[in-house]
Formats: structure tokens, sequence, C-alpha cells
């Protein structure tokens, strides 16, 4: 084998690229290694455009490999690596929102980046080191790109000020704020970040620490680059020509404005211009490939939308540039079936959250190549192809949706009661049923919709925005609210989520080759203005959490008893809990601490609890049961006060007079009054029917007997 290596130092760790002929087959390839943990990242080109295809066909693949982790992983019967993983698919979007903007977009050769984990400590998460890998592949390699890009972790212990540069697994559990930035020189090509509500300063000096590590990481690229880089592949673009030009002048170019600026017009009709340009230019010059006149009526409408927000404040759809398009918000409604429900409207954009509660046993099982444990609350997005007011394939979940889902899941998750607090799953679907423009931030607000309409305790809701970014020569605009053209032709997408106090989540993709962080701070500023407006809407609503859950979703108790109680709980071969569980409807768990936790509906759960409260309990003296007598004896009856608590009711404690035969008086199964005389120091339960009604063996009918009274018994059952 030949290879070659590099190194350098980021926060105190060896960074470690090495270049071999491992995968020489492939136009890049290189393996990083930051810690323990190593990625194996190739890069290939195809040899020849694809035919009819209408935009730059990039694919990113995140390969995830069980022996990364030592173990072997998988079901009982499947021992191969299967579908992606969430993790995977998540880790694959950001390399890919990364690198994306720096390739030019008229590429029609498909190009394919492949991140192979080979090794994980643990300690050192793979993602951010496989983009440096893709970077470094893609750079060293003969595909064009504009790079090289490179990316960082920024975290914050809980309850300090201190921000750190790549904390470790363990220490990020302990984080409040968490960010990964990815960039190129001074500018940010990529950002997704989970933070408990802090500050937009917060967030002002994490873009400050990213970027001056990444650009230390860069002059690390750029070294070998300059050493090993290979000379890059040009490809040329076919232009339009005069005749072709003026074509699209004449017939095109005036009625593009009007279909863009008229508030009448549906966004569609800009796509069914560009369809019916496509078609003109196809049987104007049949012998011509269409490709460059889409990419030029998509170039003319781009910059016609950057002109006009730049040079003369004017959106699409009218609005002021930090006005938001009109709101509606709903709490329920839907059905009393369902546990919760949110409907959120910002526009044309609509989304119907949909909240299950469920118990701890319906918590997600995580066992991958570095996440394990189980996951209470889940959110899934859907986007169908209805949304869009179009026909297409239904069922599964794309790398899209997924994306959206997670952004929505780590914005809520900041506001959630911890399990102790709240013991039960939690899962949100967010139902996509019209789109224009950032569905995934109004899942976000009709999630929290559901959340308090189910009851569960959140500490405050949560809103979302997408900003916008138009630039040029001449300066720039930041849109508020971006919808559909503004999303496509503009230049950023930022995505910012939080509460009253502070932000919870941020995800940002470009298009650009990167954007100054002046930039992104001026438009977090623009981003909490508006996210206030969209809580007061929300809180107008519902201003807290529900007090109960909904009558028709389940009840999650729970209570404690002794450890050395836990066999009486269970029984031998576990018949005890089982036959409560059957007799009561509900679910019951007992960890080894102690801890019973009861699931139910229809107050299953309850009966349950109070059953077990009751089996467990130590009674006191002057408490009073009807109990059930369970044995007759001559000396007395043993009466049942509770599911697993007899006591003795002595033959002097039943009347104020000799009684005498009592099996002619009592039956196993009659239920009589006692009331609790004393526990004695042998902890039996010594009861008196007397003491609880002097009158009972009258009514009764008992007669006074003769005789001695009977003496106690020396054992006890």
């Amino acid at each position: 084998m030949q290879a070659r290596s590099f190194e350098t130092e980021v926060a105190g760790r060896k960074l470690t690229a090495t270049f071999s002929d491992l995968a020489n087959q492939a136009n890049g390839s290189v393996i990083v290694r930051y810690g323990g943990t190593t990625v194996l990242v190739t890069a290939v080109m195809g040899r020849e455009d694809k035919d009819g295809m209408d935009y730059f066909p990039l694919t990113v693949d995140f390969e995830e490999k069980f022996y990364a982790a030592g173990r072997i992983l998988g079901g009982r019967f499947m021992k191969r690596e299967g579908k992606p993983s969430d993790e995977a698919i998540l880790s694959g979007r950001l390399i890919d929102r990364t690198i994306r903007p720096l390739f030019d977009q008229r590429i029609r050769r498909e190009v394919q980046v492949v991140a192979t984990v080979l090794a994980i400590d643990e300690e050192n998460d793979p993602s951010g080191l496989a983009l440096i890998g893709a970077s470094l592949a893609l750079a060293t390699s003969d595909i064009p790109w504009d790079g090289p890009a490179s990316s960082v972790r920024i975290g914050r212990k809980r309850g300090t000020n201190e921000l750190t540069i790549n904390p470790s697994s363990k220490e990020a559990s302990n984080n409040d704020f968490g960010m990964l930035l990815c960039g190129k020189g001074d500018k940010v090509l990529m950002i997704e970040s989970e933070s408990g509500e802090v500050s937009e300063d917060v967030y002002t000096e994490a873009f400050k620490l990213a970027v001056s590590e990444i650009k230390k990481i860069e002059e690390f690229q750029k070294k070998i680059i300059a050493e090993i880089g290979k000379q890059k592949q040009v490809i040329n673009f076919i232009e339009l020509d005069a005749k072709q030009l003026q074509l699209f002048a004449e017939v095109i170019e005036p009625r593009i404005g009007k279909v863009l600026f008229d508030t009448s017009s549906k966004k569609a009709e800009v796509y069914e211009l560009q369809s019916e340009w496509v078609k003109m230019f196809a049987e104007a010059f049949p012998d011509t490939d269409t490709n460059p006149s889409l990419h030029h009526y998509e170039q003319f409408v781009d910059s016609l939308v950057h002109k006009e927000a730049i040079e003369n404040n004017r959106r699409v759809d009218g609005r002021a540039m930090d006005k938001i398009r009109p709101l509606f918000a709903q709490a329920g409604g839907i059905s009393p079936l369902l546990h919760g429900t949110g409907v959120f409207y910002r526009g044309e954009t609509h989304v119907l959250s949909v909240l299950t509660l469920g118990g701890p046993k319906d918590a997600q099982l995580l066992d991958g190549m570095n996440v394990r444990g189980e996951k209470r609350f889940m959110h899934h997005y859907n986007f169908p192809p209805f949304s869009t007011g179009e026909t297409g394939r239904m069922g599964g979940a794309n790398r899209r949706m997924i994306g959206h889902g997670a952004l929505a899941e780590k914005a809520l998750e900041a506001t959630l009661p911890n399990q102790e607090a709240f013991p039960y799953t939690i899962r949100i679907v967010s139902e996509s049923t019209a789109s224009n423009g950032s569905t995934s931030q109004a899942s976000i607000c009709a999630s929290s919709l559901a959340l308090m309409d189910a009851g569960v305790p959140i500490t405050r809701p949560v809103a979302g925005i997408a900003m916008g970014l138009m630039t040029s020569e001449s300066g720039y605009k930041i849109l508020t609210d971006i919808q559909g053209p503004e999303d496509h032709y503009g230049d950023m997408d930022f995505k910012v989520a939080g509460t009253e106090t502070g932000i919870t989540a941020i995800q940002l993709d470009i298009k650009l080759g990167g954007i100054a962080p002046e930039i992104l701070v001026e438009a977090l500023g623009g981003a909490k203005k508006a996210r206030l407006e969209i809580l007061s809407v929300i809180k107008e609503v519902i201003a807290e959490p529900r007090k109960e859950t909904s009558p028709v979703a389940p009840k999650v108790l729970r209570t404690n008893i002794k450890q050395d109680e836990i066999g009486g709980l269970i029984g031998p071969g576990g018949r005890v809990i089982q036959g409560l569980a059957a007799e009561t409807g509900a679910e019951i768990e007992v960890d080894q601490e102690g801890v019973v936790t009861i699931v139910g509906k229809s107050g299953s759960a309850e009966k349950a609890r109070d059953a077990i409260v009751a089996m467990f309990r130590v009674p006191v003296a002057g408490e009073t049961h009807d109990g059930e007598v369970v044995k007759v004896m001559d000396f007395g009856i043993f009466v049942k006060i509770g599911p697993n608590q007899e006591g003795l009711v002595h033959v002097s404690e039943i009347a104020p007079y000799r009684v005498g035969d009592l099996a002619k008086y009592f039956k196993e199964g009659e239920v009589v009054p006692v009331v609790v005389r004393e526990i004695d120091h042998m902890g039996r339960i010594n009861l008196s029917i007397k003491a609880r009604d002097p009158e009972f063996a009258k009514k009764k009918g008992i007669p006074e007997a003769t005789g001695d009274f009977s003496p106690r018994p020396p054992h006890r059952r």
C-alpha cells in the first residue's frame, strides 16, 4: 500500500488525513481520523452528462458500519447493515448541504460522495469529521469543486458561559448549547444547532469562535491540496446563442415580471411559463439540447427576484421585508379520539400536528453504531404530494422528511418535562397539508399547540420562522417568512426556532459560496421579532398546557415499594403481577429500585395503583376496614384487610360478651367491619370487631356463650 499522511491539531486532539491507493478507482479518497474515530470518504464523478437531467445530480451517502463500534449489532435473524438509520441520513444531509453550493449547478454529470465509518471511539462524532473528509476527497480530486470546506462543533456546558470547541460525546451530554457549523474562509455554509433556550448573543459568540477555528482547519487542507491535488477537469457548458436569446427576450421576458409579482398569480404559473418556454425552444431549435434554455430561464428569474428585492424593496407577494403572512392557530377540535392536535397556518403553508401519548414501553429502542438507548419523544414529518397541488407516490419517508422531522424534534425537546415529572412516551406526527414555504417551521408551531392541547406540561410554546436573503454586488436584503419563489431563487434558508426566552434550534442552508456571520446575526434579530409575533397568536388560542391529559389517552402512574417487597409483587413465576394486570387491565412494570410503573385506560391504572399501594401498605392502629373473612378458628377469625395483609380478630374482640362456636356464625368470604387494634412487636396485626361496632354480634344474632374464652394460640397463621 502506498500512503501519505498529514496531521494537525484541533481542540487538543490530533486530526489525521491519510491518502492511499486503498480506493484508487475513485476520483478522490481519503481516510480521516480524529481521536479514534475514523472515516473513509470517496468522491466519484460520472464520465458523461445524464441525458434529460435538469438539475445537478449530487448524491451523498453516510454509511454506518456496525463493526466500527466493535459490536455485532442487528436483529436476531439479520446481522447485515440494513437501511440507513435516521442519524446516518441526517449526517449525509449535512455534508450535502455544505458541499452542494460549491459546485457549478450547471453540471449534469453524476457526483457521488460516500463516507464510510470505519471506527468510532464514542467520544468524537463522525459526521463533522466526514465533512472534512468529503472536502479533502473532492478538493484533491479532478472533480470541479470550489472548496475546501471545514466543520467544527461548538458546545457550552450547562450552567456556564464558556464555549468549547469539539466537545466530546460525554461533555456534549451535559451541554445546553450545541452547534455544528461548516464554512469556507470567513463565511458560513451550513449550520445545525440545538440549544436550551439561549439568547442570540450566545449564537453571535459561537459564530465568531467557529469561523476562527474553521480558518485553521482550512489552512491545513490547503497545504494538502497544494501538495497532492489533481488538476481539475474542465466541463464546457453550452450557452444560448443570439437567436435563442432574442426569442426569450421577445416572448418570455416581458411576461415573467407579471407572473412573479402579480399578487393574484399563483406560484405554479412561474413553472407553467417555464414549461411553455422550454417547449417553444425545443420546437424552434429541434437539434439543440433544452438544458441551456432551462438554465437561462432560471437565471433570469433569479436575477429579477434579487433585483426587485434589493433595489426596489419588492417581494413576489408585495409584503414588506419583515412582514409575516397571515397567521391562524387552533388547539384541538379535530377529533375527541385524538390525544392532542394543533393546526397552524402561515399564509398558504398549512400543517396539522397530531400527538399520541403512550407508556414507557412505547419508547423507541435505539441500537445503532453510535446511538443506543431509548427515545421517549419522537416527531415525524410527512409531506404528501397533494400539499403542493401535485400527484405523486405515497408512503415512506424521504431524506427531506426525516431532516425536517428531526429539526422540529430538536426545537421542541428543550421545553419538554423530564421523565420523572411526565413518564409518558410522546409521538407527534406533522402532516403538511398545504405548502408554500417552510413547512418545517409551521410544524414546530402546530406541534406546540398539540403538546399543550394534550396536557403535556411543556415550559412554554415554541415557534419557528424561516429567514431569507437576497444578495448582489450592490448590497443585500434580509427577508422574513420566505415563501416558495423566495426559497427557490433566494440565497439563504435560515430556520430559527425558539421560545419567548431564547433559541432552541437553528438550521441554515444556502445557495452561495458562503454568508458572512454578521448577516446571520442581523437575521437572528428579525427572526426573534417574528417569533414573538407568532407566539402571541399561539398564546391567544391556548396560553398554557391543559391541566389534564385527554380522557382517551392512557394514564401513566408511578408508585414506589421497598426493594425487599419486589419479590412479593412479582410472585412465583410472575403470577402475582400478571394476575393483578389481568384483573385490572393495566400494564405493570417494576424496576430494581422498586419503582412501579402502571399504564392503563378507563381507570385501570388507578385501580392497579391502589391495589399495589394497599398490598404493601403498613396498617396503623385505629384504621377501619371492611375485611373479608378468610379463616375461622376456635380462637378467632382471620380477616383480610388488604391484597397481602391479614389480621386476627380474637374471640374476645368480637363482642362485649362471651362468644362461642365461631364456625356457626362466621363463614369464609363474608365481609365484617374491623378496626386495627395494634401491630405487635412481631408485626402481627390484631383486629377488633367490637371496637368498630359494639352491636355487630347482637345484630348478627350471636348469643352470649357460657364458659371461658378460647385461649390465644401459640402460633399465628
